[in-house]
């Protein structure tokens, strides 16, 4: 596949999560079109497993799809931050716990048809009770719920996030392959 060359970006919008601009680019016929590209930086989602089995999900409002949706913890990395500290960060903020180990599954583009983020996936194991602040905008529930549960709630519909779906398929293969 050819590349895409820019010929002209303008940055439309700065916001405090994303950043929009839309790039003129010069196809591989010679003609040009446009893409709209909103940038995002990298993320993290984690699999949290407690010593019991339990996965420690998430469930929060997201104005986005208008209702609360069940999740795997997850979060923005901050400026110069590893995707390792950005896991032990988040999982503090969000569920309440530290992780004393963790395994990085692999990564992925959120929706690389228009945004730039990148999210790493982790497993986190040997939960600890340890926690930050949460984010001051966020109101977000744990949810114990136990590892033989997740493939059937993924095909009811009630985790719909399309990163945690990822990111629990990826980690029940995981732990598949250790039984």
């Amino acid at each position: 596949m050819q590349e895409e060359p820019t010929l002209e970006s303008r940055r439309i919008y700065d916001g405090k999560v994303v950043a929009l601009r839309v790039d003129t680019i010069r196809l591989p016929d010679g003609g040009t079109a446009t893409r709209e590209v909103v940038e995002h930086g990298a993320s993290v989602v984690m699999v949290p497993v407690d010593d019991r089995g339990q996965v420690l999900l998430v469930r929060q409002y997201r104005k986005s799809a208008e209702q609360s949706l069940l999740e795997a913890p997850a979060g923005g990395l901050e400026e110069g931050e590893s995707p390792e500290d950005g896991v032990l960060r988040e999982l503090q903020e969000e569920i309440g716990h530290t992780a004393g180990k963790l395994e990085r599954m692999t990564g992925f583009w959120i929706a690389p048809g228009f945004c730039t983020e990148y999210m790493h996936t982790y497993i986190a194991t040997d939960l600890r009770p340890s926690a930050l602040a949460p984010d001051e905008d966020e109101s977000i529930e744990v949810v114990p719920t136990p590892l033989e549960h997740i493939s059937e709630l993924i095909r009811s519909g009630e985790i719909q996030d399309g990163k945690s779906v990822a990111a629990l398929l990826m980690a029940l293969h995981v732990f598949a392959d250790r039984l």
